[in-house]
């Protein structure tokens, strides 16, 4: 079963801010909010679980490598 990424209130209306300022920056374009949103949904849905399970990997990766770290302190 797969859980939907999800974020706080503030989060969600603050990413919904610095993507209609990221159009409007880079694309010279006004976005209104159901716009912005729309998107946000879109990488919440589509992209965000790509980038957590990467990050998942990495940490995974990361202790791995920790716990090799330890076993070299064993003594005998």
């Amino acid at each position: 079963m797969s859980k939907k990424i999800e974020l706080s209130k503030e989060k969600h209306g603050h990413m919904i801010l610095l993507i209609k300022n990221y159009f409007k920056k880079e694309r010279d374009e006004e976005l209104g909010d159901l716009a912005a949103m729309l998107i946000l949904d879109f990488f919440i849905e589509k992209l965000a679980p790509e980038f957590y399970n990467q990050g998942v990997y990495d940490s995974y990766k990361y202790f791995s490598e920790k716990l090799e770290d330890l076993l070299e302190i064993q003594k005998y």
